[in-house]
């Protein structure tokens, strides 16, 4: 194995010693976690350098690194997103890439990735995974009782302006209540749903964000929240109809954030919703748990088209390391076409070094699942991902707000509006 092309690996080797020498990685995705333990195996083979991977569920995963780094008990490389890894950089918990490192082996990743960990003329991470686009995943089983097909679900528009419209129309065939009953029929009981046709959702990365760029909105431009301008009220309020009005999506209280996040999947995964919203990241998910045939179609397209967000994930490197050398080197091994080649080939992510992607299409296409509609969408651009240096406080401002417009216990109008202040007034603090 070439390991050694890009690497200062012969140099860090003999200074490793197995018995002293112990490094630790975090992260928050058990898949993608055994895909690591595959690469990491070939790494100690060649250093002699043994790796614990640490996996903390995503539900804590925050808390627990505040934890963690504040202790200073946190792993020597750690999973950073584009939202929160800005208060790390700034607090001087976590490295930038070296210089070396960066010159090496940049060219080979991701441009999306590195965008989004640039700040202060450094990148904060070495990029590891990078999302294709937001796609529609569809039960084929439920679209053929309804009459339907792929072909159905491949052009599906919506308008929040328009008395009606395709995605409604879908939605709705796809609906119905224990006693097969649509919502317009005669009778049909709300309380009493059996399947789902549409998992609208506040879901920001799967639903929001690709809702507000149709209707030619946006959540945030720059640091700055955006999105309770007329476009994007219409946007926000149309999916909250879909919930509260049309019927044809599980109940927010159900859906909605925390506790929620996960809720439309699982119901996806059980027969109970046709058409569901998201990304790459529950590919494994849906292909290990649907006991139905399932396919992907392109993201509905609303006024403004069709654009998705990308996001990508990094590894940090704790500045707070006993073991500096070590560390570097296993940066570099998986920030390598050749270190990420274990997560593509397993399917859990689209590894963010461009020459091991092609693995991650090919173990799809093995399973026959075709994902081109996630990749095709990226040709229209991508929307802002979400960012700040004080993201995370935006969010725990505006969050209980947002819940409350799709439970329909706040009017839309009022409600976003005041979501979007309470966010631009928490950066403000």
């Amino acid at each position: 194995m070439a390991m050694v092309a890009t690497l200062s690996l012969l140099s860090l080797v003999a200074c490793s010693d197995a018995s002293e020498t112990r490094l630790s990685v975090r992260l928050w995705d058990p898949q993608v976690a055994e895909a690591y333990r595959v690469s990491l195996d070939e790494f100690e083979r060649e250093t002699d350098i043994p790796v614990d991977v640490v996996v903390v569920p995503w539900a804590s995963y925050w808390t627990q690194l505040r934890t963690d780094v504040a202790g200073r008990t946190v792993d020597d490389l750690y999973w950073m997103n584009a939202t929160s890894y800005r208060p790390y950089a700034e607090s001087g918990s976590i490295l930038p890439v070296a210089a070396d490192q960066l010159a090496a082996q940049s060219g080979e990743w991701s441009p999306a990735a590195i965008d989004q960990f640039t700040s202060a003329g450094h990148v904060w991470g070495v990029p590891q995974i990078t999302d294709p686009g937001i796609a529609l995943f569809y039960n084929a089983d439920l679209l053929e009782v309804a009459g339907l097909d792929a072909d159905d679900v491949s052009n599906i528009s919506w308008d929040p302006r328009a008395a009606d419209d395709s995605l409604r129309e879908t939605a709705r065939s796809l609906t119905l209540d224990d006693s097969g009953n649509h919502p317009l029929d005669p009778g049909f009981d709300a309380n009493s749903t059996d399947q789902y046709g549409f998992g609208a959702s506040n879901d920001l990365n799967a639903v929001l964000l690709q809702f507000l760029a149709g209707n030619g909105a946006a959540w945030q431009r720059g640091d700055t929240f955006v999105f309770a301008d007329e476009p994007g009220i219409e946007a926000i309020d149309y999916l909250v109809r879909l919930i509260n009005i049309e019927r044809v999506a599980p109940p927010a209280a159900d859906s909605n954030p925390p506790v929620g996040g996960d809720y439309v999947r699982d119901e996806f995964i059980k027969g109970k919703v046709a058409l569901f919203p998201t990304g790459a990241y529950n590919l494994a998910n849906v292909a290990e748990g649907a006991d139905f045939r399932w396919g992907i179609a392109p993201f509905p397209s609303g006024p403004a088209g069709s654009l998705s967000v990308t996001n990508s994930v990094v590894l940090a490197s704790s500045a707070t390391t006993d073991m500096p050398r070590e560390q570097q080197l296993l940066a570099e091994w998986l920030g390598s076409v050749e270190g990420q080649r274990a997560i593509g080939r397993s399917g859990s992510a689209l590894p963010a070094a461009i020459d091991a992607q092609a693995d991650y299409r090919a173990f799809w296409a093995e399973q026959r699942i075709d994902i081109t509609a996630m990749l095709e969408i990226l040709d229209n651009g991508h929307v802002q991902a979400p960012q700040g240096a004080r993201y995370g406080e935006a969010s725990d401002a505006l969050q209980p707000i947002l819940n409350s417009v799709f439970t329909g216990t706040l009017e839309a109008d009022r409600g976003i509006r005041e979501a979007e202040a309470a966010a631009n007034e928490a950066i403000a603090d």
